[in-house]
């Protein structure tokens, strides 16, 4: 990757021109105002602006091994709704999930991982634990509907604009093979 702005003139970012993406750099130094957050996956292969085809400013988003919550993002998704009028929140897995395989794998071997990869995996166990008999797509797809849940129900913020409709949390699939992103049925 390039360090200085000469070698990167001629690039393009997300669609952009270089003079295009400085343009809207410059549209954003004041506020920003996304129509979604994101709660998705840290693995380099699904970065949510290049996955929704969206640019700078468009999408709130907050990347953790295996896309779980903990005190500091559901903070993060607070602050998207609360601060900046996020109405969409869309938590996304994806295929071939290493934390959740990890997860598994951990949990299945009845050890711990180590450090603080052990707090993934206690994360991760309700869905690990709810889809023993499944392949590894079926715990990454039942982590999603968990997370989903976890922030569906989280007061006081999100809870009640839920319920009134105002907010909406759904949760996504994204295929590495295909590039495609699969929205899970709601139960």
């Amino acid at each position: 990757m390039a360090t200085n702005s000469y070698a990167n003139a001629d690039m393009i970012f997300l669609g952009m021109t270089a003079e295009q993406a400085a343009k809207r750099r410059g549209e954003l130094t004041k506020s920003q105002h996304p129509f979604a957050a994101i709660v998705s996956c840290s693995d380099s292969r699904v970065p949510a602006e290049i996955v929704f085809d969206e640019g700078l400013g468009d999408l709130f988003v907050v990347r953790v091994a295996g896309n779980v919550m903990n005190d500091e993002n559901l903070g993060s998704i607070e602050y998207a709704v609360d601060h900046l009028a996020v109405r969409l929140i869309v938590v996304l897995g994806h295929q071939r999930c290493g934390a959740v395989k990890a997860a598994k794998d951990t949990i299945a071997a009845k050890t711990e991982a180590p450090a603080h990869i052990q707090s993934l995996v206690n994360a991760i166990r309700p869905p690990v634990e709810a889809t023993v008999k499944g392949d590894l797509e079926a715990t990454v797809e039942a982590n999603v509907k968990n997370v989903v849940q976890a922030l569906r129900s989280s007061t006081p913020i999100l809870k009640p604009k839920v319920d009134s409709g105002e907010v909406r949390v759904i949760g996504g699939y994204y295929s590495l093979d295909t590039g495609s992103v699969t929205f899970l049925e709601e139960k």
